[in-house]
């Protein structure tokens, strides 16, 4: 595996066991619960799961003292996929951009993740792709022809290699930051500067194993670097194009918790309720009518560019908005407006 396909998967976590305690559990320490519930498991396994974070309650990482209550959903969560993970070719459709010999561009869909993981280990884009190209490049990560990825609710470009050469050529030019990729994420709060720059190391956080934290000294993480400029202002919220220089997991969305401005409706980072604004009750059901128009985080991949492995090409891709921010953006736009008058 070359450095830039590890990159793209330190940081997963794949599931392995999920357990809801019924209506009648009494508190139970989580190393004996999961000893109950996992055929095989030794106490000292289990403890060296909980230590390292990897064994989460209700989503969160808990120590071998935590007592297990009525309706706790116990997750265990490891860096490699289980060995029943195999994968299966769906015919699924793809809404390809362009595909040559080497490489194929589809536009994804918010909503659908891209490989298998996270309990996700069927409906994936690599379970449609599987199905539509033979003989995909495999890495070691069963993810057949990824160089890169986007999270399940990003809509938008990815480019997927068709052949070994292409995916050690694309993983390449990811790793030494040659490709284009621009973002359009609608952000709460008003940024005040016109365009910037958002440095701090990312890694997963020590508290909520599914949530990236940024790391600003340095001492832990990934060095990661977000090149951002304001698109439009909606009072209480912003429109802003990001430019990716490096690529980590949830790159934009935890950088951009980290100055103070989340995703609109990421709930994973803070930005599914109301931030910014006011008290009225018109306000509350107008962002609760923008919450269900678009009910994800305003994240789009809107820009892809690359060199071809074999033509040496320089080539570029843009997809349009996908309805659900258009509409979105459309209610804060005419929002604004009113405001003014």
């Amino acid at each position: 595996m070359n450095e830039n396909q590890e990159e793209i998967s330190n940081d997963e976590l794949y599931e392995h066991f999920k357990f809801m305690a019924s209506e009648g559990q009494e508190p139970l320490r989580v190393d004996k619960f999961l000893m109950n519930f996992i055929e095989n498991a030794t106490r000292n396994k289990i403890q060296q799961a909980i230590k390292a974070g990897n064994v989460l309650v209700n989503d969160n990482a808990v120590k071998a003292n935590y007592k297990v209550k009525a309706n706790d959903v116990v997750r265990v969560v490891l860096a490699h996929p289980p060995h029943e993970n195999l994968l299966v070719a769906e015919d699924i459709p793809i809404d390809v951009v362009y595909e040559d010999n080497e490489v194929i561009v589809v536009n994804k869909p918010a909503g659908m993740v891209v490989h298998p993981g996270h309990g996700n280990y069927s409906g994936t884009l690599v379970n449609a792709l599987i199905f539509h190209i033979e003989n995909l490049p495999k890495n070691s990560n069963e993810r057949p022809g990824l160089v890169h990825r986007i999270d399940k609710d990003t809509s938008g470009l990815l480019v997927v290699a068709k052949t070994e050469y292409a995916m050690a050529n694309l993983a390449k030019q990811f790793f030494d930051r040659t490709t284009e990729r621009l973002y359009l994420a609608l952000v709460w709060g008003n940024i005040e500067e016109d365009e910037g720059t958002i440095e701090g190391n990312i890694g997963r956080s020590l508290k909520n194993r599914l949530q990236m934290n940024v790391f600003p000294d340095g001492d832990f993480g990934k060095h990661a670097v977000t090149h951002f400029k304001v698109v439009e202002r909606f009072s209480y919220v912003t429109l802003v194009e990001c430019k990716l220089e490096t690529g980590r997991t949830h790159q934009i969305r935890a950088h951009f918790k980290y100055i103070g401005h989340p995703l609109f409706n990421d709930e994973r980072y803070g930005g599914n309720r109301i931030l910014k604004g006011t008290t009225f009750t018109k306000y509350k059901q107008f962002v609760d009518n923008c919450f269900k128009i678009l009910p994800r985080q305003a994240l789009h991949a809107k820009t892809l560019g690359f060199e071809q492995p074999t033509t040496k090409k320089i080539l570029q891709f843009n997809s349009e908005l996908p309805d659900d921010m258009t509409l979105c953006i459309e209610k804060w736009r005419n929002y604004t407006i009113h405001q003014k008058e």
